[in-house]
């Protein structure tokens, strides 16, 4: 027979009543402002939904119409009435609302259970929690029929969330939902700026600066920001409100954000045109430093703007296939143009390991342009971790130790497509 937590705060937190509390989500679903982009996972408000039910459904409406995508959600959020060391999840096989049933993934919780030493099986934790409870009805209306992995998160590290959600990330079939308000019993003017310097933390991926003053769900919001930046993920702030904007008076209000994380879109998304003229320009820089000893200079107005915006990029260049020169930036610091045309003069002639490019070589030179967003560290355990984050053909590489460093650039997968022999030949480069 399955085991079944009961709504514990239907009739207080949101109405008991099934056709009634359908109605109610649905309009708060209609009420959302559109959202351009399929969320991976959101941020969502959990008090009673006369004050955040709104904001909530801001989070929730970009999910509509991808029900048939999610079939697992991981749910995140504070333990409010017992007190909890790590991260407690629960044995029941159903979460019950008014709407029904949720069933829940026990089989892959045991196995979670008997792998993280801080994750446990608490059921006096959740048998009164409401953080992850108001946030069911929601994903009932949205989705046909899903798995539950409920965790109530107490005196635990963000890492320690990051850990969970990295075993659990997925792909499109995984909803990541992190339940948290944010400031508590302030002035409405303070809870404004509180709320506002909050969302520009998250928006902004800086989770150290949040704390339990910030958002009453700060350790699981900070675990999965962390993991949104491993993955690449954005972040966009739907709605910002607080209590007395939906209900009540200004003395002491609560503030409630929505947010929604989602894949990052390339740093640069050229054309094949804009890369043509841009491989070209790398050519006329080399043809004109062999003229004038220098690069050649760049009018940016003569280029799109996008184009004009710092970028980082390397220029290699080569002769029947082989590697004639390499040189670029891992960091953005001018213009992408300006980077191209410098670094392609460097490549040609200021590159140490090869003697400077001639005229005769020029015209049979192959030039080679690799745009790179940002270093982001990557955290990992071991070298299986470490070569399962990689994705082939898309990421490359720096591995440093000590003094000793290499960088493999994404082009070099072309010639080293698999993951064991790409990580060994850098470690190789960086003599480690």
């Amino acid at each position: 027979m399955d085991t079944i937590r009961p709504a514990a705060v239907a009739g207080m937190f949101y109405t008991d009543e099934p056709t009634e509390l359908n109605q109610q989500v649905q309009y708060f679903l209609s009420e959302a402002r559109a959202a351009e982009h399929v969320p991976k996972a959101i941020i969502a408000p959990h008090a009673g939904y006369a004050y955040s039910g709104p904001i909530a459904g801001s989070a929730y409406a970009p999910l509509l119409g991808k029900a048939d995508q999610i079939r697992r959600v991981v749910l995140l959020g504070p333990a409010h009435r017992v007190y909890v060391n790590g991260i407690a999840t629960s044995v029941a096989d159903k979460f019950e609302t008014p709407l029904g049933n949720v069933s829940v993934d026990q089989p892959t919780i045991r196995t979670l259970v008997a792998e993280f030493d801080f994750l446990f099986y608490d059921d006096r934790v959740h048998e009164q929690e409401h953080s992850l409870e108001v946030q069911l009805p929601f994903l009932q209306t949205i989705l046909d029929d899903f798995q539950l992995l409920p965790f109530a998160v107490g005196d635990a590290e963000p890492t320690q969330v990051e850990q969970l959600l990295e075993r659990l990330w997925g792909g499109p079939e995984t909803l990541v939902v992190i339940s948290s308000d944010l400031s508590h019993y302030h002035d409405y003017a303070t809870a404004q700026r509180l709320d506002r310097y909050t969302s520009d933390r998250i928006v902004n991926f800086d989770p150290a600066a949040l704390t339990s003053d910030n958002a009453c769900g700060q350790i699981p919001v900070r675990g999965l920001l962390r993991c949104a930046v491993r993955h690449h993920l954005d972040c966009e702030l739907v709605d910002l409100r607080n209590s007395a904007d939906i209900a009540g008076g200004r003395g002491r209000v609560v503030g409630y954000g929505a947010y929604i994380f989602f894949p990052a879109e390339p740093v640069f998304t050229l054309t094949s045109e804009e890369r043509r003229r841009l491989t070209e320009l790398a050519r006329e820089s080399v043809a004109y430093g062999l003229q004038h000893g220098r690069a050649l200079p760049v009018d940016l107005q003569q280029w799109p703007e996008a184009l004009q915006a710092d970028g980082a990029a390397f220029v290699t260049v080569k002769l029947d296939g082989e590697l004639r020169g390499c040189i670029g930036a891992l960091q953005a610091h001018r213009p992408l143009v300006v980077d191209i045309a410098e670094n392609a003069y460097a490549a040609a002639f200021r590159d140490p390991r090869f003697s400077p490019l001639t005229e005769a070589e020029l015209e049979n030179a192959e030039f080679h342009l690799s745009l790179l967003s940002a270093p982001e560290p990557i955290e990992f355990r071991s070298e299986a971790d470490l070569l399962a984050q990689l994705r082939p053909g898309v990421d490359g590489l720096i591995l440093a130790e000590g003094s000793r460093r290499g960088t493999f650039l994404p082009s070099v997968w072309e010639s080293v497509p698999e993951r064991h022999a790409f990580l060994q030949q850098l470690k190789r480069k960086a003599g480690l």
